[in-house]
């Protein structure tokens, strides 16, 4: 209970420390139905609770199932799940998380061919991209003759993007994602 108490000259002050959370979605856009429920596993391993997702059919990928599960969780959450399933070579992911007061937000997203990507994101959804990695890039094209527009493109992961944008159509009977915010 928060709250003050006098002891003698000294005021002690008490405070309820209130945990911050954030939520965000997993998105398993492609994956062997054998793997589905060690990936409810993964899930339920790092959220600590029964997770049983919704699988539909992936229309992109015959012999695979997609599925999506919003949660919600302390910041860092979204980083335990892609860690979680980083590593699994048959499936394809993503993983963001809202800001919050204490955290910026988060993406991640897996590929067999590419492997994971991890962009900071903003308010909006922007990637924000640090400046010592965009003066990395800008060096690396000046002093090595590197391809700026490739590597700014791989900055904001349009690589996963181009290879998951398939497999992110919804095809019939998938869930509706209603946005919690309007810009």
């Amino acid at each position: 209970m928060a709250g003050t108490r006098q002891l003698g000259k000294a005021t002690l002050v008490h405070s309820l420390e209130v945990p911050v959370t954030t939520r965000g979605v997993l998105y398993i856009h492609s994956a062997p139905r054998a793997l589905c429920p060690h990936v409810e596993w993964a899930v339920a391993g790092v959220l600590g609770v029964r997770v049983s997702l919704d699988w539909i059919r992936q229309p992109a990928a015959p012999g695979h199932w997609r599925a999506e599960f919003s949660w919600q969780g302390e910041p860092g959450t979204a980083s335990k799940l892609a860690s979680a399933l980083r590593g699994w070579q048959l499936i394809r992911y993503e993983v963001t998380s809202e800001p919050c007061a204490t955290a910026e937000g988060e993406r991640y997203s897996s590929t067999p061919a590419l492997g994971i990507f991890h962009a900071v994101t903003g308010i909006h959804g922007d990637i924000l991209i640090p400046e010592d990695r965009l003066r990395a890039v800008l060096l690396r094209a000046k002093t090595e003759g590197g391809n700026l527009e490739a590597e700014l493109a791989r900055l904001l992961g349009k690589p996963w993007d181009d290879e998951l944008e398939p497999f992110r159509y919804a095809g019939e009977g998938a869930p509706v994602r209603w946005l919690h915010q309007v810009v």
